[in-house]
């Protein structure tokens, strides 16, 4: 506040604490009249942003775990009884240490996610403390879970849970006749129910891979020579991405998981930037590649069989409005990536810079920016 400006004393009695030093009193007086403690939604001038946290550890020494919280000021809560399954509220320790968001002394962490979202009066969103429903984050279903029921491991999911029936959401329609030139509707190419659970699979691959690899590499550049075979996906993409860091790596690996969702939903995978582009090529190669080679492994055997089965090349020739991406990997065209470059306006390009990769497209709606990532 301006010197000379008055304050009501209800707005430093709510933000001033006894006992509280003068800088702090003072950021507690600023912070009551900027974002009062009782206020709504609607009352709040800028954006709110929920952070949704879910984090477990295996607490592996109880006792170090103990140790190290109590050096940090935590005291236990009192033992209710002998029914109490946490005499020693090792549970109470872990949620104090886990609240600087580092490593705990004696645990190993066990998941680590975290999702953002901006909430928005006209949806419907209010604040917890004036929220009417009780705020419920969902993480969606574990990825290692996800992967097994993919390669068709034994697992037990609960009743409310199912498998994808590409049957059910890609529906066949019998060919109006045998000519291959037939121009009537039901003769055009369609996405089957087979080359859907075959394309579904090999994204869903390349996100698991490309979130392991990021965790891997981290933000340290990706050596050909070293790291082919190893990266294998991040050593797949053109050499301009080699340099990208974490977060770049992990937008990729949510591009895949975004395509997924796209057939999970029953539509046509739509890439609606460079990123999703690429890996939407990088699946339909690998799809390609495996073929039919999958028919009796898991439910993928009992889809309908139909003519435009694994028609791979049809998929590409469909699925984008062009493949100025795939220039990257020419050295005859280096350079052509810079919107500012003769070639690259001639062409009417764009912009193919790394940076630029998870830009949206201008014809197509774009993903919701606060979704958030899978791991």
């Amino acid at each position: 506040m301006p010197p000379g400006s008055f304050l009501k004393w209800e707005q430093v009695a709510d933000g001033v604490d006894d006992g509280s030093d003068e800088d702090s009193g003072a950021d507690a007086v600023a912070r009551a009249v900027r974002t009062p403690n009782d206020a709504r939604l609607a009352d709040l001038a800028g954006p709110v942003i929920r952070v949704e946290i879910l984090r477990e550890f295996h607490v592996h020494d109880q006792q170090a775990v103990l140790k190290a919280a109590r050096s940090a000021g935590w005291e236990p809560l009192p033992n209710e009884g002998p029914e109490d399954d946490d005499p020693q509220d090792v549970i109470g320790a872990v949620m104090w240490l886990g609240e600087s968001g580092g490593e705990i002394e004696g645990a190993d962490t066990v998941t680590d996610n975290v999702q953002g979202l901006r909430l928005h009066t006209e949806r419907g969103h209010e604040v917890a403390d004036w929220s009417e429903e009780a705020v419920v984050a969902d993480f969606g279903a574990g990825w290692r879970y996800s992967a097994a029921v993919r390669r068709g491991e034994p697992a037990q999911p609960s009743t409310e849970e199912r498998t994808l029936d590409f049957a059910e959401l890609f529906p066949l329609e019998a060919p109006h006749c045998d000519d291959p030139d037939c121009e009537d509707e039901q003769c055009q190419w369609q996405l089957t129910p087979r080359t859907a659970d075959v394309l579904y699979t090999e994204l869903c691959m390349l996100a698991d891979q490309a979130y392991d690899d990021s965790e891997e590499l981290g933000d340290k550049p990706v050596v050909p020579d070293e790291h082919d075979g190893h990266w294998g996906v991040f050593a797949c993409l053109p050499k301009l991405t080699f340099a990208a860091d974490l977060q770049w790596r992990r937008r990729f690996a949510r591009a895949a998981d975004d395509l997924a969702g796209d057939l999970e939903r029953g539509q046509w995978p739509e890439p609606t930037c460079t990123a999703e582009e690429l890996v939407l090529h990088l699946a339909i190669r690998g799809a390609g590649n495996r073929g039919d080679e999958g028919d009796a492994v898991g439910g993928h055997g009992r889809l309908p069989t139909h003519r435009d089965d694994y028609d791979f090349d049809m998929c590409s020739e469909v699925f984008f409005q062009d493949t100025d991406v795939l220039m990257l990997y020419n050295a005859r065209f280096d350079g052509i990536e810079d919107p500012g470059g003769e070639t690259n306006q001639h062409m009417g390009i764009g912009d193919l810079r790394a940076a630029a990769w998870f830009e949206p497209f201008l014809n197509v709606h774009a993903r919701d920016p606060h979704r958030g990532f899978r791991r």
